[in-house]
């Protein structure tokens, strides 16, 4: 187990470097328009550092998988929950990034809150079923959720917030696709929900390189991964019947999505140079 959770750890790491390089690759790309999605990801994938971050997350995805294979699910998370503490780390020694001290106590806020989020979650059953109107009326609407957080910065969002909200509707799509990746999982590659995840993933790439051009490395990105985290988490409640504690551990997880939620609310602001 203890491989498998030095390789979770690496896999957080090497996830927030490859955010990093594409938020420098997208700042020096061309504007993302939402309604060309191939012209803009060619633009994208034409910008160097954009390139070499997708490069790297694929190997972030490789050590996902083995890490996985290793050690328990709920390890893995916890490991890569640490994420956002390494991306503020990451982002203020070598990528210049100016986090400021807002931007560290929401890092370590995000941090500490889906770890206990994690931990006390009861192990889940040998199986993983799921109800169909479950999971279409999840997908459903967190799928609007995601359109809806899109379309923010064009009714009304104060521009300098547009940054984060389109990495929080990148990090809600990105949630999608996976819950309708486990839901495939199930039913095999002819599983109805393989559109849903094909869709919800590009709108995912194209609202996270978006949010990159207008907001700053740090924030968006940590609101992208706790977006995607927490969505994956209730899903599995919602959705695959991961049971939430009981008691004194319900108060815990309780606080741990207050905590989730101070963070969003601390974190975007802009950091200090």
């Amino acid at each position: 187990m203890s491989l498998g959770i030095g390789l979770a750890l690496a896999c957080a790491a090497v996830t927030q470097l490859a955010f990093l390089c594409k938020h420098r690759g997208a700042a020096a790309a061309p504007a993302v328009e939402l309604t060309r999605p191939l012209a803009s990801a060619k633009a994208l994938l034409g910008s160097r550092w954009f390139a070499i971050g997708m490069g790297i997350a694929v190997v972030a995805y490789a050590l996902h998988v083995a890490a996985l294979a290793l050690a328990p699910l709920s390890i893995v998370q916890v490991s890569l929950a640490s994420g956002v503490v390494m991306l503020a780390v990451l982002g203020d020694r070598a990528f210049g990034c100016g986090v400021g001290r807002r931007q560290w106590a929401g890092a370590c806020l995000t941090a500490a809150g889906l770890v206990l989020l994690v931990v006390t979650l009861p192990r889940a059953s040998g199986s993983s079923q799921f109800a169909v109107p479950a999971l279409l009326a999840f997908e459903a609407g967190t799928l609007a959720l995601g359109v809806l957080l899109i379309a923010a910065p064009r009714l009304g969002t104060p521009a300098h917030h547009h940054g984060v909200v389109l990495g929080a509707a990148a990090g809600v799509l990105f949630g999608v696709s996976d819950v309708a990746v486990k839901a495939i999982a199930e039913g095999g590659l002819a599983s109805p929900w393989l559109p849903v995840a094909a869709l919800a993933s590009v709108m995912a790439f194209l609202a996270s390189a978006r949010g990159f051009q207008q907001g700053d490395a740090v924030p968006v990105i940590a609101t992208t991964s706790t977006a995607a985290n927490v969505t994956v988490i209730v899903g599995g409640i919602a959705v695959f019947g991961d049971a939430l504690a009981g008691g004194v551990m319900l108060g815990v997880q309780l606080l741990a999505f207050a905590l989730v939620a101070a963070s969003a609310l601390i974190t975007p602001a802009r950091a200090v140079a």
